[in-house]
């Protein structure tokens, strides 16, 4: 594990960088570019960044109509504001399946002291639900940047997922594709599908779990949509039972995408959803609000060895 970086300073440098590479990358938000960090895009493209103002639906037409005009929008906001533009996002964008991207940041509860108004815990149910969207939700600076990219050259819309505070970097050069979930660490009792930040969160668990005489795959599910079906069904049969871990509602999440699919397969085994439990968000530091809604690394751990203990 190398430095600590924040998610958002990624997606705005990985923005900057593609509007480098590609003159018809262009970047909208809602006034809060300096939180997002669509402003690194903005200092170096002025004359290809909009800001919409306080103006959820009106940044999200904007950017359908110059995706209609053959650019590539990256609109941002906060991830719970998602929720406020969803109208636009699903008539004026999905709908007409235009080529627009959602780069959300603060999605979460980790955005700590803004408080439950604030902390989007639903936004990827509602993403899920919207025909051709995809979901992807990056689990620290790099690959970020393989995201956003990836997400340039896909033809539709696309929701980024992204967190605000500094997280660990991955030392190791992870292949990316949308799609296709990335093994971090292999098991035989318990294969738990993660993302975002709670993969560092999932990985030191699966250490506490390891010495304790429990072995635990993690799996980074970085697309929500479309899911990697294959790696779920590996799992399902290589560890007999599979937890969730997310920072989001264990209603309409990544749990339940995995769920469907067992559900479909008819594949029989125990299953568990590690999440906020029907719930809002409350303001508190982001470890101590983590800890409070089940989701900092002890909780995580004893939620699991539970699990194990008693399938």
């Amino acid at each position: 594990m190398g430095e600590k970086k924040a998610i958002r300073v990624a997606y705005g440098e990985a923005l900057a960088a593609l509007g480098a590479e590609n003159d018809k990358v262009v970047a909208l938000d809602a006034d809060l570019a300096h939180a997002t960090m669509s402003a690194t895009f903005a200092d170096k493209f002025p004359e290809r960044f909009f800001n919409a103002g306080i103006a959820e639906a009106n940044m999200i037409d904007m950017a359908a109509g110059l995706s209609n005009m053959g650019y590539i929008p990256f609109a941002s906001t906060f991830a719970v504001f998602s929720g406020r533009c969803f109208e636009q996002i699903r008539n004026g964008v999905a709908y007409p399946h235009f080529n627009v991207k959602f780069g959300m940041t603060h999605a979460g509860i980790t955005l700590g002291e803004d408080g439950g108004s604030h902390q989007a815990i639903e936004d990827v149910a509602l993403m899920r639900a919207v025909p051709g969207m995809t979901i992807i939700v990056p689990c620290d600076a790099k690959e970020t940047y393989s995201a956003v990219k990836a997400a340039a050259q896909i033809d539709g819309p696309v929701y980024l997922r992204l967190a605000r505070l500094p997280s660990p970097v991955f030392d190791e050069q992870i292949p990316f594709e949308v799609g296709k979930a990335n093994t971090f660490r292999e098991g035989t009792d318990v294969a738990v599908f993660t993302c975002g930040i709670m993969v560092d969160e999932c990985l030191q668990a699966a250490e506490k779990l390891a010495a304790e005489g429990i072995s635990a795959a993690v799996i980074n599910m970085h697309t929500i949509k479309p899911l990697d079906e294959q790696a779920v069904m590996k799992y399902a049969s290589q560890c007999g039972a599979i937890a969730t871990v997310e920072e989001h509602s264990v209603i309409g999440g990544l749990g339940d995408a995995i769920g469907d699919v067992l559900l479909r397969n008819r594949v029989a085994i125990p299953f568990e959803k590690i999440g906020v439990q029907d719930r809002f968000g409350q303001s508190g530091k982001p470890d101590d609000v983590l800890k409070e809604y089940g989701l900092d690394v002890d909780s995580i751990t004893e939620s699991l060895k539970k699990f194990v203990e008693s399938k």
